[in-house]
């Protein structure tokens, strides 16, 4: 066989490999588990980072004060150090109607060593804790709660004994590139860490940080924020760190928690992956070549070895690449139906993984130049750049 065919039945090889050995990644059926109401609801604090978020919150805020919840609840949303009002815009919304108490504070800007969202939800779990909350609620700024969202996450915690329980929001795909691009950011956090897995005891660790319940005694074992202060990527770190304290962990898709952020064109969406593309890659020079060379083999070597195989009338490359680039776009289809979405971005799925290669490049580029993980204003260096031996031990 020729090279080009060779390279398609590696395509090949490997995407039936991730058809049926990697946890079954596409499938869309991880859902909150089977739960039963508990006879006394656990308190619950809802802590909310936000940083200039006063374009969104009136979207999203007036769902958690509107939580229909049947124990104690109360929420306290985070000022990280906002220039367009958003904690004053916070007030006004809770003051407008009845529904849970909402207390807003600021925390000024974060000491060295901290990202600026984890030491907001520190100053919040802190005032939260005066409390003496069974549970805390993670939230986003830009996630919407449907009213009864708060009481099925607790209900699942308490019913099945789960330490932590995060649901991948649903985000916003209306714009021509959301429609193209963010069906496939969830579909490819999927393939990194299967839900199954993840929902396996003591197997892969993982979180959506939009939406986490975490018992207030596992946060406390786990040192949490204070062992993941540096963490850029901070759900997934978050849940590592529940799961190496002995925590049980749980995520799946959410039916009843939507993000309201858009990212209306491919800049907006590029600067959001691009960001923390390079972290996630623990900024090694070895797996961002390895990354590009897997993405390459993945997604990119199906259309281009059928196109070869066909203008070469090499048959073995054709149809190698033809049936690797079907089983490539059969297993995105479930994630699509579940965003709603026609199913013309299927076989598109190897052009948006170069958007994704292109990303991750470009967030490599960005960390050489000295800009590193730069989000609303802020910009943070590799971990070991700015932190002492005590923040090394934590990572």
């Amino acid at each position: 066989m020729s090279v080009v065919a060779w390279i398609a039945v590696g395509s090949l090889a490997v995407w039936m490999w991730l058809l049926l050995g990697q946890g079954l990644f596409w499938r869309t059926d991880q859902r909150l588990p089977p739960r039963t109401d508990p006879a006394d609801w656990p308190s619950v604090a809802v802590v909310v980072p936000a940083r200039d978020e006063a374009a969104v919150l009136p979207m999203s805020l007036p769902s958690l004060l509107a939580q229909d919840y049947p124990g104690d609840a109360e929420i306290f949303l985070v000022d990280d150090g906002s220039t367009d009002g958003t904690g004053e815009l916070a007030g006004a919304l809770a003051a407008r109607g009845r529904g849970l108490p909402l207390t807003v504070v600021s925390p000024g800007e974060p000491p060295a060593g901290w990202t600026g969202k984890l030491w907001a939800l520190r100053y919040g779990i802190e005032l939260a804790r005066a409390h003496e909350p069974e549970y805390l609620l993670l939230t986003d700024a830009d996630i919407a709660h449907e009213p009864d969202s708060l009481r099925e996450l607790v209900s699942a915690a308490v019913s099945c004994d789960l330490d932590l329980v995060s649901q991948m929001a649903r985000l916003r795909v209306a714009s021509l590139w959301e429609r193209l691009v963010v069906p496939a950011f969830v579909y490819f956090f999927a393939q990194l860490y299967p839900f199954r897995w993840v929902n396996r005891p003591g197997a892969t660790a993982a979180a959506a940080g939009g939406c986490v319940l975490l018992r207030t005694a596992a946060a406390e074992r786990a040192r949490i924020p204070d062992s993941i202060r540096q963490a850029v990527i901070d759900d997934v770190s978050l849940a590592r760190a529940v799961q190496r304290s002995g925590g049980r962990i749980w995520l799946g898709l959410a039916e009843r928690v939507d993000s309201v952020r858009p990212y209306p064109g491919l800049g907006d969406l590029w600067r959001m992956i691009s960001r923390s593309a390079y972290a996630q890659l623990r900024h090694n020079v070895l797996l961002l070549l390895g990354t590009v060379l897997g993405l390459a083999l993945i997604y990119l070597a199906p259309p281009v070895t059928l196109v070869a195989g066909l203008r070469s009338h090499d048959a073995p490359a054709a149809w190698a690449g033809g049936l690797a680039w079907l089983v490539m776009a059969g297993t995105y289809l479930p994630m699509l139906r579940y965003y709603r979405q026609s199913l013309w971005p299927a076989p598109l799925l190897p052009f948006t993984a170069l958007l994704y290669l292109l990303m991750t490049v470009d967030s490599a580029v960005q960390h050489y130049r000295g800009r590193g993980a730069a989000w609303k204003g802020r910009t943070y260096a590799r971990p070991e750049r700015n932190a002492g031996p005590e923040a090394a031990r934590d990572h």
